[in-house]
């Protein structure tokens, strides 16, 4: 038997802040909004969700594990998500056909070029 992948955790100075950004950026819904975690999904149903839980020190360091985003205009969708808070960082990844950016509290994550057929 196998295990399912439930949640990706996330540590956040300020949980149902980041939840939310999280949950516009993606498209996704807050399922459970509590002071020790909050949780979104795409549908309350769907997996995996991402969860937030709270943290008091702020983070420190590159992520170790992060979002890859594939939208279908990669130009486009940076644009949204700075408009929306994120910002371009640099995490010495040289010249690439991705962008990296990072979320309200410094969370690292790509969006890619759109897949090609």
């Amino acid at each position: 038997m196998t295990a399912v992948w439930e949640n990706l955790t996330i540590d956040a100075r300020d949980p149902s802040r980041l939840a939310s950004w999280w949950a516009e950026a993606l498209g996704y819904q807050v399922i459970t909004d509590k002071p020790d975690e909050v949780e979104i999904r795409r549908t309350p149903d769907t997996t995996p969700g991402l969860v937030f839980v709270p943290v008091s020190g702020p983070k420190e360091g590159k992520n170790r594990l992060h979002i890859d985003l594939r939208p279908a205009d990669m130009e486009a969708e940076v644009e949204r998500l700075v408009d929306m808070g994120a910002r371009h960082v640099d995490i010495g990844q040289g010249d690439v056909e991705w962008t990296v950016l990072a979320d309200p509290e410094g969370n690292e994550f790509c969006v890619l070029r759109e897949r090609e057929e």
